[in-house]
């Protein structure tokens, strides 16, 4: 089985594809197949997201190029900017992850969460679709304040209190 385990910035050519819905690409250590058939694992740094368009190294040295899948989606849109701003912030506040293209949003197919948005009074769509949700506010997952155990806060005098 080939091993892939390094990212890489960039390649004179790719040789390979790994097409993966957004849920396994969140994953470091995963089992896949690549598009020309060859299995692989995926043993990359804890943490990592793979993004459509990301290029891997494999240990034979072989670049595999990620391909957002495409997958079950809700596609949101609204008359008026105010209130797709308003199905943003609800969405938000449930901590659904969220792509946020011009003029329309997008999440995982909920069928709670498509209910409360209609009753927000926008558009709702099930879609195929490759679904690439923001990273967040500092690059990586979300995170509270109150997550953030005392070995890993900054030193005292870095810290602000509030």
């Amino acid at each position: 089985m080939l091993g892939i385990s390094k990212k890489i910035e960039s390649a004179s050519q790719v040789d390979d594809q790994l097409v993966l819905p957004f849920d396994r690409r969140q994953k470091s250590r995963l089992r896949v197949e690549l598009a020309s058939g060859t299995e692989a694992a995926l043993l990359l740094e804890r943490g990592t997201v793979l993004r459509g368009g990301d290029l891997l190294q494999a240990e034979d040295g072989r670049v595999v190029q990620v391909v957002a899948a495409d997958e079950p989606v809700l596609l949101v849109t609204a008359e008026t900017a105010q209130q797709l701003m308003r199905a943003a912030y609800h969405l938000g506040n449930r901590h659904v992850p969220l792509e946020v293209g011009n003029s329309w949003l997008r999440l995982e197919q909920d069928h709670v969460l498509q209910e409360m948005l209609v009753g927000l009074g926008v558009q709702v769509e099930g879609q195929m679709a490759p679904f690439e949700p923001e990273a967040g506010a500092y690059g990586g997952g979300h995170r509270h304040h109150h997550d953030d155990a005392p070995s890993i806060r900054q030193p005292a005098h870095l810290r602000t209190h509030g």
